[in-house]
């Protein structure tokens, strides 16, 4: 009972966040480009969180300018883990194969994954959303792959493994059937940290809006645009940038807590 409450505690502020993020157009009060004022005014009346820099209502941009992201990051985070996993578990179960998985790993790990999506963006901007997610996925797995290589040698050195492929059971069973299954706290972790650093990849791509397709609302965008007047609405540039902490944070900390939550179960 006492774990069931502490999940609930750590899951429910990131899906106030993510409620807020996927249902927040729908309950925006005014359009993205509705003005409600002179710039950057101060929160009153029905504009809670003031106007931004043109005069439009932050709140109802905020409402909007979640989804993009979200949607941007839980992608790049389920398909880094998800390669991650299975190149890990390839790894410890067939060593001559781990050597190469390794080696490309290295290979991939010297370049950081903010300069290769900026070197990517900036010399193919037509690729947008879909060329932000291939680049992220690329640059963003291979160290993963090594956790998981690290955390399944152990397991791959077990006597239910051992007897598997005594059976001869073929790799794709050994890998989904036997090994995975028994890496679940590790790759809801993974998970919970690829989440963040999706954020922090599409956040940054987003503030130097190299994927076009992600519109002039979202929340990296309002912390650009809006810094010049942080004086003067601090609410124009904290709020969205709170959300994106926000979003990261809560939902790392809830993965990790369900994670937790099912070991101890």
């Amino acid at each position: 009972m006492i774990g069931s409450r502490r999940i609930w505690t750590a899951v429910l502020p990131a899906a106030v966040i993510i409620a807020l993020a996927v249902a927040g157009p729908v309950f925006a009060p005014h359009a993205v480009d509705h003005g409600i004022g002179i710039s950057f005014q101060r929160p009153e009346g029905n504009a809670w969180l003031g106007g931004d820099r043109l005069g439009r209502d932050v709140w109802s941009q905020l409402l909007r300018g979640g989804w993009g992201l979200l949607l941007l990051a839980a992608t790049i985070a389920v398909l880094v883990t998800g390669l991650a996993a299975v190149l890990g578990s390839v790894a410890a179960l067939r060593p001559r194969a781990g050597g190469w998985i390794e080696r490309a790993a290295d290979l991939f790990m010297l370049l950081p994954p903010v300069l290769a999506i900026l070197l990517f963006m900036l010399s193919w901007p037509e690729s947008g959303s879909t060329g932000l997610v291939a680049v992220a996925v690329i640059a963003g797995t291979p160290y993963s792959a090594r956790v998981f290589a690290a955390a399944a040698t152990g397991v791959a050195r077990s006597g239910f493994i051992e007897a598997a492929q005594a059976r001869g059971e073929r790799l794709s069973y050994l890998v989904f059937r036997e090994l995975l299954p028994n890496l679940r706290e590790t790759l809801l972790t993974q998970l919970g940290l690829r989440f963040v650093e999706a954020m922090y990849l599409v956040s940054t791509a987003a503030f130097l809006r190299l994927p076009a397709t992600l519109g002039d609302a979202n929340w990296a965008v309002m912390v650009r645009e809006n810094a010049s007047g942080i004086l003067l609405n601090p609410a124009a540039v904290l709020a969205p940038a709170l959300a994106i902490g926000l979003l990261a944070v809560s939902v790392n900390s809830a993965v990790v807590a369900f994670g937790r939550g099912r070991r101890s179960a």
